[in-house]
């Protein structure tokens, strides 16, 4: 199934129902998979946004989305998946973003606890026990081990730096995009490359790559994470390679270059203590 025939599915499904189509709903009135959605855009939301049809909750005057709608559609992901959807399940599933849940509640590993506290207090929770029993509470051994340790917030007033990575030109690892930029700069050739220019626009990068005994084109975006190139909506046909610091998409179409790896190689090889992206 082509792009064009997923969004003319989900138009189709739109009108009939005369709303907004959760997945759920697409799947079973027509012959679109999950499979296919995450393919062609990356998620639901994406998908319904292509078709202009989007998220309930993006746009400046748009209708707010309730708290219990919330917790009915993430609950029915429950479910569905006997699991706890995590955020990539999530932004796959849901018609909406994960903006309103976090706002709500902070973080994404909040948010199973608040939605259940939530579910109680509105007499919710005996409809859903068998999804909620799933939750651990905040503060458990399993919660614990899942989420990251209790650590001071950072003072805003003073900037902040990633973990150090020495010997590298770069002291510490990159928190940005712009990190992301110049360590590959500085690591180019040895990574197999030849910069041609850098641009604003996208993609950002042209550059020759070595391979084997030959060199190719590429063009490639820098991104922090490599799941930000879905994010700013940039389109995978017109690009090679994503070069990044921390690969967290799974699904990606791209070649991704994860610098954070390439350096605990040349770490390795090195005799230099291990370096990680954390």
């Amino acid at each position: 199934m082509t792009k064009q025939e997923v969004k003319d599915a989900i138009s189709g499904c739109a009108a009939s129902l005369k709303h907004v189509p959760t997945l759920t709903q697409l799947v079973e009135m027509t012959t679109v998979s999950h499979r296919q959605v995450r393919r062609h855009f990356g998620g639901y939301a994406r998908a319904l946004r292509e078709c202009n049809l989007p998220p309930q909750e993006i746009g400046r005057g748009a209708e707010k989305l309730s708290l219990e709608k919330l917790f009915v559609e993430w609950a029915g992901m429950v479910r569905a998946l006997q699991k706890i959807p995590s955020l990539s399940d999530y932004e796959m599933l849901s018609a909406h973003t994960c903006k309103p849940l976090l706002r709500r509640f902070g973080s994404w590993h909040k948010v199973p606890q608040g939605l259940k506290e939530f579910a109680e207090s509105r007499g919710l929770a005996e409809d859903w026990k068998n999804e909620l029993d799933l939750v651990k509470p905040w503060g458990s051994a399993t919660a614990e081990s899942a989420a990251p340790a209790v650590l001071p917030e950072p003072t805003f007033k003073l900037p902040v730096y990633g973990p150090p990575i020495w010997p590298w030109p770069l002291a510490y690892a990159p928190v940005n995009e712009l990190g992301v930029v110049f360590l590959f700069g500085v690591l180019a050739w040895q990574l197999g490359f030849v910069v041609h220019r850098m641009q604003a626009a996208f993609p950002d990068c042209e550059a020759m790559r070595r391979v084997g005994d030959k060199w190719q084109l590429t063009k490639s975006e820098f991104e922090f994470e490599s799941r930000n190139f879905l994010r700013h909506m940039h389109k995978a046909n017109e690009c090679d390679l994503i070069i990044c610091w921390k690969h967290n998409w799974p699904e990606c179409p791209l070649e991704v270059l994860e610098l954070s790896k390439e350096i605990a190689k040349m770490a390795r090889m090195a005799g230099i203590p291990a370096i990680t992206a954390d």
